[in-house]
């Protein structure tokens, strides 16, 4: 069943699980998977801890005790997500240290409230290392223009961050300054660069959403023939920029003083339309020293039927430009579509958080201890 994703595993792609919850941790699963499918990490997002806790296994007994405190529903947000986060991490600490701290991590998202707000990005991402309090911690920041300078602030702190959020190339290059600047500032304090890692999330199957649709409403043979390239050659064209910048003289002055390669990390990789096969985000992103955060789904439909040939994005890069280009050509913006992403990417998570505080309010309500 896994030899696909041992094939992966050993073209240099990290297996990451997108997704956590009680259960998971509880029963047993997610060290089943880490033992038996190659998982080596975990993302969470707030819609991943919105259908978790609001599906309420496990979770009941401390939604009692915290209603009992009297505890604020933020309060008891983070105090649930990070104890979910703190115990995936230990079940992943032994990857960590077999990999020098390079997987075995768990991410966790700043509050997507805060998203175009540096300052407060900055103050909650401490705040949530020091909660989770576990070296193979990410701490996830949006790369929105605020974001920017608030991963610089946080990596020049010492702390991992996961970039997620990142749909055009234009704002990936910003984000591997950004980290560079945080290594240099890290640096500049005396630091241990070693121990700082990072990824950077590029969302794929939502580009392709997005631009099939503009396609549709075009409707001619050669619309319809772009189809479902777009969402590859924007990641394919993510690595090239990946292998640019982490050759520069910039970068091998922080690498000689130890510091870690931001590794690009595939998100959002399961198929959103049914005419592509299941694992097309997977089987044509292989490429060294990456990440592929898959959702349960497409890891199982990868262990059952994965297609692994080898590197599928070194040697494309011309192709991918050419399938970019001629979607232009078609009168589609580029810019347009990645901030319209960037956009519905905040607007999305923050209304499961939105969700999500309500759900747990009413829980902490129906569960506090009546008045005698």
């Amino acid at each position: 069943m896994t030899d696909a994703l041992k094939r992966l595993s050993d073209e240099g792609v990290a297996i990451w699980l997108d997704d956590l919850s009680r259960k998971r941790i509880t029963s047993g699963n997610l060290a089943e998977l880490i033992d038996q499918s190659h998982v080596v990490g975990v993302t969470t997002n707030p819609a991943i801890f919105q259908k978790a806790i609001s599906g309420g296994e496990g979770y009941e007994q401390q939604l009692t005790d915290l209603a009992t405190r009297k505890v604020t529903v933020e309060e008891a947000l983070r105090m649930i997500t990070t104890a979910d986060v703190r115990d995936a991490a230990d079940i992943l600490r032994p990857v960590y240290d077999r990999t020098d701290g390079q997987d075995g991590r768990v991410s966790i998202e700043v509050d997507p409230r805060l998203a175009h707000d540096t300052a407060a990005t900055v103050a909650e991402a401490k705040q949530l290392a020091w909660l989770v309090d576990r070296p193979n911690t990410l701490i996830k920041i949006p790369a929105t223009k605020a974001g920017l300078p608030a991963i610089t602030e946080v990596i020049g702190k010492g702390i991992s961050v996961n970039v997620t959020l990142i749909f055009s190339l234009e704002r990936y290059r910003e984000v591997m300054d950004a980290y560079q600047a945080g290594l240099e500032k890290a640096k500049a304090a005396g630091l241990d660069l070693s121990l700082i890692h990072s990824v950077a999330s590029f969302f794929v199957s939502r580009v392709d959403s997005e631009i099939d649709k503009r396609l549709d409403a075009i409707g001619t043979d050669e619309a319809k023939a772009l189809k479902g390239k777009a969402a590859l050659a924007n990641a394919r064209l993510a690595y090239e920029a990946y292998e640019e910048v982490f050759s520069s003289d910039r970068w091998n002055a922080l690498e000689r003083a130890g510091a870690n390669k931001q590794r690009a990390l595939w998100a959002s990789t399961g198929v959103k339309d049914p005419a592509y096969k299941d694992t097309l985000y997977v089987d044509d992103l292989v490429a060294p020293n990456t990440v592929n955060t898959m959702p349960e789904a497409t890891l199982e439909a990868a262990a059952d039927h994965g297609q692994i040939t080898g590197d599928t994005v070194r040697g494309t890069y011309a192709q991918a430009r050419a399938e970019l280009d001629a979607v232009a050509k078609l009168g589609i913006s580029y810019d347009d579509v990645v901030q319209l992403l960037e956009d519905e990417g905040v607007e999305k998570f923050e209304a499961s958080w939105n969700d999500l505080l309500k759900s747990t309010e009413a829980e902490l309500q129906r569960l506090a201890p009546t008045e005698a």
